[in-house]
C-alpha cells in the first residue's frame, strides 16, 4: 500500500484487447474521456491520471456476461476475462468515502466496452484512518458490554418481521432473554413503521430487558433498528441511549456511507450494520462489488458489526465467500487501527453449523444469530438456546456435533430436528 495512491483490483470481461479495455478503465475514472480535451496536459496526466498496475488474463469464453457491450468491429466472437490492478491518486478525491466509490465504482459500469466488470479488493492510504475513527466498539466493545467471553455471542431476531405491537414485541423479547439469549434484534423490515412506532417499540422492549438486568445481572444486547433519514437516525440514537439501550442498527446500502459516518461521529453505541440488499450488488460474478472491497467502507465509516451470511444458508451464496467474508471483518485494516468488525453469522443458523464455522473461520469472534434453529427447537426456546451453546462447546472442544450430542440432551433434540 502506497502513501498516496488508491489500489483497486477488478474483473473484467471484454471482447477488446485487455490491455486497450485497462487503459478505458483507467483513464474514464481519472482525467481522461473519449477524447483528449484542451486542458488535459502531460503535466496534469502525469499527476492525475490513473495507472494500470497489472492485468492478469483468465480464461476465454463465448457469450458475454451481460447485455448491450459493444465488440471491436471484426470481432470473432469471444470474450476474455482478466484481473485488473489500478491505482488513483489520492489527490484526485482526498480521504473521502463518497468520492472514493465515485472513483472505483463509478461509470466504470456504463462502459460499453465491457460485458463484465466487478470490483474485487481495495488498498487504501492510511489518510482514510487519519479521517474516519471506525469502528468505536467492535469485538472487545461488543463482548464488554454483553459480558459474553471465550465463545461467539448467541442472538436472534425478532420474528415475524413486521406485524407484531409494540407489547407483542415486548412479550416476545422477554421470552427470548428468559431463554437465555445474550443478543436480540429487530428485523431489517422493522424501523418506525405507523403499526410499531419506534419510541413505543424501544420503551417497551427496554423495560423488560432493563428489568431483567436489574433481576440477574445480566443485560442482553437488542440492536434496536433506527433506519430512516439522518436527522432521524440520530433522534433515535439519542432515545436508546438515553433509554439504557446498548446498541443500533442500519440498514447500511439505503442509508449510505456518509450518513453512517456521520452517524459515527455522533454515537455513543455499536453500530450494528445491516447488509440487505447485498445480493444486487455481488450475486452476479461479473458485475458489482465484492465482499472484501465492501467491508472496508463500511468499518472505516465506524459500523461495529456486519453481517455476512452462515454456512450452509437460506439464500444464494456459497460457505467459501460467507467464510471469506467473516475472516475480511477480523483482518486488521491498518497497524494501530486495526479496525476489527464483529461478523454476524446468519441465516437458517442452528447448533449443527458450529463445529465447521469455528473450524473454518478460525475464531468464535462472532455473532451467531439463530431462528428457526432456536425457537422451533422441539422442547422450546431455553433448550434451543442451550443447543446452540453445546454446539459452540463442542466446536472449541475439538469434537463433532454428533460426539457431543451423545451427552447433551438439548443438542441431541435439536440434531433429530434439524440435522
Amino acid at each position: 500500500m502506497t502513501a498516496d495512491r488508491i489500489i483497486a483490483r477488478y474483473r473484467i470481461e471484454t471482447a477488446h484487447p485487455l490491455e486497450f479495455a485497462a487503459e478505458v478503465m483507467a483513464g474514464e475514472q481519472s482525467c481522461g474521456t473519449f477524447v483528449r480535451v484542451p486542458g488535459e496536459t502531460d503535466e496534469l496526466r502525469a499527476h492525475h491520471a490513473a495507472r494500470v498496475e497489472r492485468i492478469t488474463e483468465l480464461e476465454t469464453v463465448q457469450t458475454p456476461s451481460l447485455p448491450h457491450s459493444k465488440p471491436p468491429k471484426n470481432h470473432e466472437g469471444k470474450f476474455k476475462r482478466a484481473e485488473v490492478v489500478l491505482s488513483f491518486p489520492l489527490i484526485n478525491m482526498g480521504a473521502s468515502l463518497p468520492n472514493l466509490l465515485a472513483t472505483v465504482c463509478g461509470n466504470l459500469y456504463e462502459l460499453r466496452e465491457f460485458s463484465g466488470i466487478k470490483l474485487i479488493d481495495l488498498e487504501l492510504p492510511r489518510a482514510f484512518a487519519e479521517k474516519y475513527p471506525g469502528p468505536q466498539f467492535g469485538v472487545a466493545g461488543t463482548r464488554r458490554l454483553t459480558g459474553v467471553e471465550g465463545r461467539p455471542i448467541i442472538g436472534t431476531i425478532i420474528k415475524p418481521s413486521v406485524g407484531l405491537s409494540p407489547a407483542q414485541t415486548a412479550e416476545l423479547v422477554s421470552t427470548l432473554i428468559e431463554a437465555g439469549l445474550d443478543f436480540i434484534k429487530d428485523d431489517e423490515l422493522m424501523a418506525n413503521p405507523p403499526h410499531s412506532p419506534f419510541s413505543e417499540r424501544f420503551r417497551a422492549v427496554s423495560r423488560v430487558i432493563n428489568e431483567y438486568a436489574d433481576r440477574t445481572g445480566k443485560k442482553p444486547m437488542y440492536a434496536v433498528n433506527i433506519t430512516d433519514e439522518i436527522d432521524e437516525m440520530l433522534r433515535h440514537h439519542d432515545e436508546v441511549l438515553t433509554g439504557g439501550g446498548t446498541c443500533v442498527m442500519v440498514s447500511l446500502n439505503h442509508t449510505g456511507a456518509s450518513a453512517v459516518a456521520h452517524l459515527r461521529r455522533h454515537s455513543q453505541l455499536p453500530i450494528h450494520g445491516h447488509r440487505n440488499g447485498w445480493g444486487m450488488l455481488t450475486r452476479e460474478p461479473y458485475l458489482g462489488i465484492e465482499y472484501p472491497a465492501y467491508q472496508k467502507i463500511w468499518r472505516l465509516a465506524g459500523v461495529d458489526h456486519m453481517h455476512c451470511n452462515g454456512l450452509r444458508n437460506k439464500f444464494w451464496e456459497p460457505d467459501e465467500s460467507v467464510i471469506r467474508s467473516a475472516q475480511a471483518l477480523l483482518t486488521p485494516l491498518y497497524g494501530d487501527k486495526p479496525y476489527f468488525a464483529m461478523p454476524v453469522i446468519a441465516s437458517a443458523q442452528w447448533a449443527g453449523q458450529a463445529v465447521d464455522t469455528y473450524q473454518q473461520i478460525g475464531s468464535a469472534d462472532l455473532l451467531y444469530v439463530c431462528g428457526g434453529g432456536i425457537v422451533a427447537h422441539p422442547d422450546g426456546i431455553a433448550a434451543g438456546v442451550r443447543s446452540v451453546q453445546q454446539g459452540w462447546e463442542a466446536a472449541m472442544a475439538g469434537k463433532t456435533i454428533e460426539q457431543y450430542a451423545q451427552d447433551h440432551l438439548d443438542l441431541r433434540q435439536a440434531v433429530e430436528k434439524f440435522g
